[in-house]
């Protein structure tokens, strides 16, 4: 094996073991061909905390990614996003 190729070769044994997974788009429509939604989804809270430098409690961190989870259902499924969310704070609590 050449000096420096040993990066080269371990990347395509690894390509090579996982080949079915990285053109499966070309074979099943529903397989998005990019990661965009993955990336979007996350996008939001990396925004978030390089404004404010983090989140204050565990608490905020979970209502934030509920109520944005809400919204980008809301947008995905072509729905108000303030109806949506109207139609959830109008909902009374379960009985205990």
């Amino acid at each position: 094996m050449p000096q420096g190729h040993h990066k080269a070769i371990s990347l395509q044994k690894q390509l090579c073991k996982i080949n079915s997974y990285i053109l499966a788009f070309l074979r099943y429509t529903d397989v998005p061909m990019h990661n965009n939604a993955s990336e979007q989804a996350i996008w939001n809270v990396k925004v978030k905390q390089k404004i404010s430098g983090q989140f204050k409690s565990e608490e905020g961190a979970q209502a934030f990614a509920a109520i944005r989870s809400i919204i980008d259902t809301a947008i995905k499924s072509g729905k108000g996003i303030i109806h949506e969310l109207t139609a959830i704070a109008n909902l009374t609590p379960a009985p205990r």
